[in-house]
């Protein structure tokens, strides 16, 4: 693609800026910042990606996962404001998922481990846990916070935390998973995904795309599964004083 070509893309950025000044929605400015960094940081990580590539050094890669995660925890963290130790939770839980899905991937040589494959895949999975973990902290405040009457009676009446949560943090984990479910229920039907149509754009066999396609979905359901699940059993504690006798809100 050429710069020519590139820069008329830009008429993609003009139809919503224009729309918002006409109907008032006062959306210009988030829309220019989001313009300016999307283009200042693909271009950045385009330039690191091609000197990792050509050094091929574990340590360059591990580097970047670390980044990757390190931007994801941050990013995520701020739907967690209040609870207790919601950094570090959010980053074991993306950690876990990334160590667990990357160890199937290279522990049984179904990709080859080379950066090439290690960081975009990567950057997927690590993406969708972090939007996963968004969802799951959103569902799970208000599914609190409007069932607190009923959890304190199963607290008065002896139960556990994890009981009187049960159903809330029950409900979170399926809430937070069905974006990724439904999804996939439609794919190459409704959509025809980004790396798939990546990959047949550059001229790579469609079926050979559709494989790749098929082993990141499924890589991307076991990140929504695991990252829900994990979040949600480190933090349901945290809703508790340290008798885990009365609901306590940190906010």
């Amino acid at each position: 693609m050429s710069l020519l070509s590139l820069s008329l893309t830009l008429l993609f950025v003009f139809v919503p800026f224009i729309l918002s000044k006409t109907l008032n929605l006062h959306l210009e400015r988030d829309i220019i910042i989001a313009t300016v960094r999307s283009v200042v940081q693909l271009f950045a990580i385009g330039y690191v990606l091609q000197f990792i590539f050509e050094a091929e050094s574990f340590l360059f890669i591990s580097l970047m996962i670390v980044f990757m995660l390190t931007v994801a925890t941050l990013n995520a963290r701020k739907k967690g404001k209040g609870i207790k130790g919601i950094t570090w939770k959010i980053a074991l839980t993306l950690t876990t998922v990334e160590v667990f899905t990357q160890g199937i991937l290279l522990g049984f040589k179904i990709v080859p481990a080379t950066p090439q494959y290690i960081i975009p895949i990567s950057g997927m999975l690590i993406g969708n846990a972090m939007v996963i973990t968004i969802l799951f902290l959103n569902r799970f405040k208000v599914e609190t916070a409007a069932s607190e009457d009923q959890i304190e009676l199963i607290l008065s009446l002896g139960g556990t935390p994890k009981q009187a949560l049960h159903k809330q943090l029950v409900e979170s984990i399926k809430t937070s998973t069905i974006p990724t479910i439904e999804a996939q229920k439609t794919i190459g039907l409704v959509q025809l995904p980004g790396m798939m149509s990546g990959q047949i754009i550059g001229g790579a066999n469609p079926v050979q795309a559709v494989q790749f396609q098929i082993l990141i979905i499924f890589g991307l359901l076991t990140c929504a599964a695991l990252s829900s699940i994990i979040l949600g059993f480190l933090i349901y504690p945290t809703f508790f004083n340290n008798r885990m006798q009365k609901l306590v809100w940190n906010e």
